[in-house]
């Protein structure tokens, strides 16, 4: 049993993605990066809160300037890292190397972000690299879990055929067999070789304010697995709360705690507690639906 108090925290480093796919909205808050001194500060902060962070909420993580920099911070701290990159900057091999770190547990390349971005290129040339860092982290670093993401099931037809783009290269590379049909409703995960898994799920909607109210019962692990902290740092209680909805302070006014132990906070957990939904972005997430089996039937 985990003595901290929550799983995962998002450490969003940069909201700035060098890829625009459509599976992600864009983001209408300022252009931003989190500097090296609040991320420090950060770290501080919540290391003896969580089990890890990763560096994300929305922006691709490995194009922060100091990404590598932020690594160091982290294994200073004992702090594991959760990278999910869209793994386009691993043609870089110096950066590939790099990820080999021991602070990184775990890396999650969302491979759907290639063909929403590049629907007639050659899948290979993206796979690559990814396949090389794999090999070797097969190799070096055993302990490594790897996940390669297609969060795109049931969306289209056409999805579904641009997933064998990506399939059939894998079963090559790695001598896998795909059996049955994929039902993310009953089994998401299919393990390929060592700790590198094949990753499926479906589509969701991101919340926003605008969105018709979807439901005021419901439960929710936000503020209560993880939370977020935007590259301003904003933080939130959830990895969906892209434009700051339930804002619950920034960093540079209070402490993580205090946010976290805010009237706010403590309203909308114990609101979710009691299977009752009490922000007005909450209300509107159908995301939370995932988790009716934990709502008692009335």
């Amino acid at each position: 049993m985990s003595s901290k108090r929550f799983s995962r925290v998002y450490i969003e480093i940069s909201n700035i993605c060098n890829l625009q796919c459509d599976f992600c909205p864009e983001v209408h808050r300022e252009k931003k990066v989190m500097s090296r001194d609040m991320f420090q500060k950060v770290i501080a902060q919540v290391k003896d809160l969580t089990e890890e962070v990763t560096f994300h909420l929305m922006g691709e993580p490995m194009t922060h300037p100091d990404f590598f920099e932020f690594l160091k911070v982290c294994e200073e701290n004992h702090v594991p890292v959760n990278l999910t990159t869209n793994g386009t900057l691993l043609k870089y091999p110096e950066r590939a190397q790099k990820l080999l770190t021991p602070i990184i547990r775990q890396v999650n390349f969302s491979l759907q972000s290639f063909t929403s971005n590049f629907p007639e290129k050659d899948v290979m040339s993206y796979l690559a690299p990814i396949f090389e860092f794999t090999r070797r982290a097969l190799e070096v670093r055993p302990d490594l879990y790897i996940n390669y993401r297609l969060w795109n099931m049931g969306s289209r037809e056409d999805t579904e055929m641009a997933n064998q783009h990506f399939l059939k290269p894998i079963e090559a590379e790695f001598g896998y067999k795909l059996e049955a049909p994929v039902d993310v409703a009953f089994k998401k995960s299919r393990h390929v070789v060592g700790r590198l898994y094949l990753h499926f799920d479906s589509r969701f909607e991101w919340p926003t304010l605008q969105a018709p109210v979807s439901s005021e019962s419901g439960y929710c692990y936000g503020l209560k697995s993880h939370f977020a902290i935007h590259a301003d740092g904003t933080v939130v209680p959830c990895c969906l709360d892209k434009e700051k909805g339930v804002d619950l302070g920034n960093i540079s006014a209070l402490t993580v705690l205090e946010a976290l132990n805010s009237d706010r906070a403590r309203h909308m957990r114990q609101g979710f507690d009691q299977f009752k939904v009490c922000e007005e972005l909450c209300k509107r997430c159908t995301f939370i639906r995932r988790f009716d089996s934990k709502v008692p039937a009335i």
